[in-house]
């Protein structure tokens, strides 16, 4: 097991991780640390605890907006491939039809 050293808050902390998600773990402590100092700055100190909830809090809403934003993806996905699937069911039938009438015109011909 790995283990790598980050800083959070001017905290150093150790951590341990699986092999080669070290850089990993270093770039989310540092989304953490530079969430805290965003706060910081637009509140002041209200306390070391507080501003970790917020953090923590502001983090996980914006990972559930990218979560929903992801799902209403796939939902226009998905009703986009319906969409295509019924307008090929609909290009078959017009080619089928198609290839009737020009056998019928061709046989026509003939007579």
């Amino acid at each position: 097991m790995a283990q790598v050293s980050v800083t959070i808050d001017n905290r150093k902390y150790r951590l341990a991780c699986n092999e080669g998600e070290e850089g990993r773990l270093e770039s989310l402590a540092g989304v953490i640390d530079s969430k805290i100092g965003e706060l910081r700055a637009a509140f002041g100190e209200i306390g070391d605890q507080r501003l970790v909830v917020m953090a923590a809090l502001t983090i996980a809403d914006n990972l559930a907006e990218a979560r929903d934003a992801a799902e209403t993806e796939r939902d226009r996905m998905k009703t986009v491939e319906t969409q295509a699937m019924t307008v090929a069911a609909g290009l078959d039938q017009l080619s089928s039809r198609i290839e009737s009438l020009a056998a019928q015109l061709a046989g026509g011909a003939e007579t």
